[in-house]
């Protein structure tokens, strides 16, 4: 138990510090790491949507995963398994990802703005919350997605090798339409513009992803616990990640430390780095994350740990989150610093409401 204990601690602090490293280094700030940012990056990389200032193959994303599949097979919880309601996971992932891009950031990002002094990070963790609260009852009632069976290795490695493809594009960058572009496209301004190199940014991603692994450090499993347990486990790993952010911000500040972009604190609601202070829109993005995650058992940095230990459910779940990346800006359905999009509006009520209608049609019943 005081091992366990430890590592959860250790990660999140580990992960904090990451992330406000990466800002030093090129990453946007407030944005040292974002699983949903950084997947819609790669969905605009691979021309999945045409949105000019988020197009980039993250190298951190491609790490998490890596990361996590070395953990599992070091500790021989390397297990290829899935099978259970694949499609529904795969909208669950679409769904996952326009409340994060309503938001601007996954629940990782939220604790990485929060540290940094972003109130609307604030009512963003209160919507999440209230999601995953939501997500709990239908737990409590029985809902379920069906048991999972085992797989080849096989259907275990698919998407590790699909990443480890990306990287290889990423570092040869072939260009097969001089004119058009591709098969790969990058930001020459905006957020993902602003990166880390891409040894260094792979490297941080190992190490998150191993270390999320062997914790199994989980913002929505963090809240769930509570809820239903009592048990504060899980979520002292998003305390610790807030604490780390903030800290690391503060020594930077008061240390005067220079990088390709510095983070701060700046406490408040107004001009915040890639956020905007549309407050009910902020609640209902994230209480859309939560809730979804609740239902498919892992935010959505989990989702991927578990992808790279061999759960191709929740490889599902990523790439429906990589579609719903592209279904968002091809459509007009994300926010950005102007505000949040009327048609983003109407896509997160529809969504909250379809998936509160799975969690209720996939309850057991007598």
């Amino acid at each position: 138990m005081k091992k366990g204990n430890l590592m959860i601690w250790l990660a999140g602090v580990v992960i904090g510090l990451i992330a406000v490293g990466l800002v030093l280094f090129g990453n946007p700030v407030n944005m040292g790491f974002c699983t949903a940012c950084f997947e819609r990056d790669i969905a605009g990389a691979l021309g999945f949507h045409r949105a000019a200032p988020v197009q980039y193959l993250r190298p951190e994303i491609i790490g998490i995963l890596f990361g996590a599949l070395a953990a599992s097979l070091i500790a021989k919880e390397f297990k290829a398994e899935g099978g259970s309601s694949a499609l529904t996971r795969f909208i669950l992932g679409i769904f996952v990802m326009i409340g994060a891009l309503v938001f601007l950031g996954c629940p990782l990002r939220m604790m990485i703005r929060l540290g940094g002094g972003d109130m609307n990070a604030l009512v963003g963790l209160l919507g999440f919350v209230a999601g995953v609260v939501v997500g709990v009852q239908f737990l409590k009632k029985g809902f379920d997605l069906g048991q999972t069976q085992a797989q080849s290795k096989t259907n275990g490695l698919l998407l590790p090798g699909i990443m480890a493809a990306l990287l290889l594009l990423l570092i040869l960058r072939p260009v097969f339409n001089a004119e058009a572009g591709g098969p790969l496209f990058f930001s020459k301004e905006g957020p993902a513009a602003q990166h880390a190199s891409v040894l260094l940014s792979l490297g941080a991603g190992l190490i998150v992803g191993y270390l999320a692994q062997k914790s199994r450090l989980c913002m929505a499993g963090g809240v769930r616990d509570v809820v239903l347990m009592k048990d504060w486990h899980l979520a002292k790993g998003s305390i610790a990640i807030l604490l780390a952010v903030f800290l690391g911000n503060l020594i930077v500040g008061l240390l005067g430390i220079k990088g390709v972009n510095t983070p701060v604190i700046n406490l408040g609601f107004a001009s915040q780095p890639i956020a905007h202070s549309e407050y009910l829109w902020n609640f209902l993005g994230l209480g859309l994350v939560g809730l979804a995650s609740a239902l498919l058992g892992g935010c959505p940095l989990r989702q991927l740990v578990l992808s790279g230990a061999g759960n191709t459910d929740s490889a599902l779940t990523v790439l429906g989150m990589i579609f719903g990346a592209a279904i968002s800006h091809n459509f007009m359905l994300a926010a950005s610093p102007a505000g949040v999009p009327i048609f983003a509006k109407y896509a997160v009520v529809i969504a909250i409401m379809l998936t509160a209608l799975i969690g209720w049609t996939n309850l057991e019943r007598s």
